[in-house]
């Protein structure tokens, strides 16, 4: 078999130390990378593009922040959405304010701007913890919800309440607005999901991330060895909050290019994503992307299959599609609880064991 240990000679600490041992794996991202950015752009049509690529990569933004929070960091919290409405509002405030500021700086911005707002909240987590924490993430969600929708400041006390992207451009090549091609979307979505896939991955094989990971398993042992709950709680917080607030000012300006605050970050949007973490896997950031990948690809797939391949009602579909969702969720949490990316791990440990595999 291929995938093997054997003769993967490791001659430093920094080779024993990588985050992928095997060289096939080192190999095989390196190939879906470039398939992302060298074969799919010539290859996808404006469809596939919108419906599948783009919100795939958004969504998996979100979930990777949620994910260093709740999977990472043990902290639940039922706030995603609001806190993704936040970057989105920001996003508009700073595009609005600052007509000459590159997009990359707008959504950075953004997402500190939500880490900012992520800390405040995530202060009650120094007392409480479980249910009474997401009870209490879930309370910020209507907050930040009602705010968003009673203050007109934020959406420039427009009749209608909602905001619209401005057009802005990187390069000459227009990324938000109704000029926008999905290519140059798409490209500009991928670049910032890998750029924060790679930070997530170091933050979590560091010292933070270790301290992030003590708290969740026993925070009260994970003090006396010395791992400071305060820092380790509001920096998963903090973290977390940054990546779901690019999510937001991804979805508003780049993907939607116009938002409504009550419809499209409400608490179902919320849920979504932690149904992400939970079928992809907890704890991981791999799962985050299959996670995001299923919950956006399974809706396209039951859409063209069952209305327009076998003509069922749309109704029909959709109510299918929670039915699915319900189910796999009580499986996941009963069978396997660290989703399919434990699924993936089981089955790499049994190739490297091959043909002896436990």
């Amino acid at each position: 078999m291929f995938y093997r240990e054997s003769g993967d000679f490791k001659k430093t600490y920094q080779e024993d130390g990588q985050t992928f041992p095997i060289r096939f794996d080192r190999w095989r991202y390196w190939v879906i990378l470039a398939i992302a950015f060298l074969v799919f752009p010539f290859f996808m049509n404006d469809y596939f593009a919108n419906a599948v690529m783009i919100p795939f990569l958004v969504w998996a933004i979100a979930a990777l922040g949620l994910n260093i929070l709740t999977g990472y960091c043990g902290q639940l919290s039922l706030g995603t959405g609001g806190f993704m409405a936040v970057g989105a509002y920001a996003t508009y405030k700073i595009m609005t304010a600052f007509p000459g500021m590159d997009m990359f700086s707008v959504i950075i911005l953004s997402g500190f701007v939500t880490a900012g707002v992520g800390v405040l909240f995530g202060l009650p987590s120094l007392r409480i913890k479980g249910f009474y924490l997401a009870v209490a993430t879930l309370a910020a969600q209507f907050f930040l919800i009602w705010l968003f929708n009673k203050v007109p400041w934020f959406y420039n006390n427009s009749a209608s309440g909602q905001i619209n992207a401005p057009e802005r451009d990187i390069f000459g090549i227009v990324i938000t607005g109704p000029h926008a091609t999905p290519l140059a979307t798409y490209l500009f979505c991928l670049i910032v999901a890998v750029a924060l896939a790679w930070v997530a991955r170091n933050l979590t094989r560091g010292r933070l991330g270790r301290s992030w990971m003590a708290i969740r398993d026993m925070d009260i042992a994970a003090e006396i060895i010395g791992v400071n709950p305060l820092k380790a709680k509001l920096s998963a917080f903090a973290v977390s909050s940054f990546f779901v607030g690019v999510a937001g000012s991804l979805l508003f300006s780049v993907y939607l290019g116009a938002a409504e605050v009550t419809d499209t970050f409400g608490i179902n949007v919320s849920f979504m994503v932690l149904f992400m973490i939970i079928i992809g896997g907890l704890g991981s950031i791999f799962g985050s992307f299959v996670g995001a990948a299923f919950m956006v690809l399974m809706p396209v797939l039951l859409k063209n299959i069952l209305v327009g391949g076998l003509g069922w009602p749309t109704d029909l579909a959709a109510h299918l599609e929670y039915i699915i969702v319900g189910g796999l969720i009580i499986i996941f949490l009963i069978v396997e609880p660290h989703g399919l990316a434990q699924m993936a791990r089981v089955l790499k440990e049994k190739l490297r064991l091959w043909p002896f595999p436990h």
